[in-house]
């Protein structure tokens, strides 16, 4: 089939928060948004009609977990990811950052250490803040415009006393697909030393061609039983707004654990359309999801290459997955408020600010990729010329 990814769709006015946002958020209604993690795309096929059918009964009234639902997500991890993952490992939650704050509840205590890997997706930082945690921060190295882990630096926070570690797999904002070999020594480590692993893997299904994601639960039944793995079909299929997501836990003990804070939160209870969108995605859009990574690759070579010709002082780290690009804009010379002016003010344009995900993330800019090539264009052109006015 042929999908359009090219057809600019109206989304103002929309109740988008990605596009009708643009006063509150940026001062300015008429930004070109390339910011929060939403595609700009028409659904999969199948997932419209099935959820105009849903939507169609007239009854939008409490939902239940139908058979063919489990198969479909237990379908999908063994076809596209190799792994074997039993129906019963499955709690729903309304999101993946809902789930890793009930993950810190039900594996950590009050003031217990908890690793991120910084830059990294910032609720991160507030689901470890906001449950009393303390934050034990293991900065990912920059090297050669590739990120890797420092396992060192990493190895020190374990041994001095951090109790759980929040992997971001693929890696949000750095691109960072990790290989089997760097999770394998990241599992050691976690497992020489009692830590347990929430790995988000929101983005697992949001892998090139040319490399694999691989679940961090997979590698071992030990890596396994320590793990919590969240996931969903949002941002693969652009179906955030439908709030369908779940966790996949084979330790029994965590996984009661986790579903009992779920029940005391009142936060288990599936969408009415989640259920029906996600077997249409999981069992009839594979092929859509294909062509929207062809596509979503060759903005990204589209991007890096606009830059590399307009603005050379910004530096794209090259993206193995997600449909984000992360820039390095040190090179410019101004501070976050500087880049926040030139881009909301003199381009008018929004792409997310890199400070938001770490300190270390100060002087970068997240790109969001997956737009029409000619809406990528616009706001790179726009970009590339408040910035060479502004150092005139």
């Amino acid at each position: 089939m042929t999908y359009h990814f090219d057809e600019r769709l109206p989304r103002r006015g929309t109740y988008s928060e990605k596009w009708d946002l643009g006063r509150e958020l940026f001062g300015d209604p008429d930004v070109l948004p390339l910011w929060v993690a939403d595609m700009d795309f028409r659904c999969a096929p199948a997932i419209v009609e099935a959820v105009t059918e849903r939507a169609k009964h007239g009854i939008y009234g409490y939902t239940s977990r139908p058979k063919e639902y489990l198969d479909a997500i237990t379908g999908w991890m063994e076809r596209r990811h190799g792994w074997k993952v039993d129906a019963s490992w499955l709690t729903d939650t309304p999101g993946v950052v809902p789930a890793l704050g009930v993950a810190v509840q039900v594996l950590t205590e009050p003031g217990d250490q908890v690793i991120l890997q910084s830059p990294v997706y910032n609720p991160f930082y507030d689901v470890i803040r906001n449950n009393g945690r303390e934050i034990a921060e293991n900065p990912l190295i920059l090297e050669n415009g590739h990120y890797r882990m420092d396992y060192v630096q990493l190895e020190s926070l374990m041994q001095s006393g951090a109790k759980l570690m929040l992997l971001c797999s693929p890696h949000n904002p750095g691109g960072r697909v990790w290989t089997r070999e760097e999770l394998e020594r990241l599992g050691e480590l976690c497992l020489k030393y009692g830590v347990k692993v929430v790995s988000d893997e929101i983005h697992g299904d949001l892998v090139f061609a040319d490399h694999r994601h691989v679940p961090f639960a997979s590698l071992s039944e030990a890596h396994a039983g320590i793990t919590i793995t969240c996931a969903a079909p949002s941002k693969t299929f652009n179906i955030p707004g439908l709030s369908t997501a779940y966790t996949l836990i084979s330790n029994v003990a965590i996984r009661k654990s986790f579903a009992e804070r779920i029940k005391t939160l009142a936060i288990g209870s599936l969408n009415y359309f989640g259920p029906s969108a996600t077997i249409a995605a999981y069992t009839q859009s594979e092929d859509w999801l294909d062509a929207v990574l062809d596509y979503i690759r060759a903005n990204r070579d589209f991007a890096i290459a606009y830059l590399a010709a307009h603005l050379q002082a910004a530096a794209p780290i090259l993206s193995e997955g997600t449909y984000l690009l992360w820039v390095d804009c040190r090179a410019l010379g101004w501070d976050k408020a500087q880049i926040k002016q030139m881009m909301y003010k003199e381009a008018k344009i929004a792409f997310t600010e890199g400070s938001v995900y770490g300190q270390n993330g100060e002087g970068f800019l997240r790109i969001n990729l997956a737009c029409p090539r000619s809406l990528l264009q616009e706001a790179l052109e726009r970009f590339c010329t408040a910035a060479a006015a502004r150092n005139a």
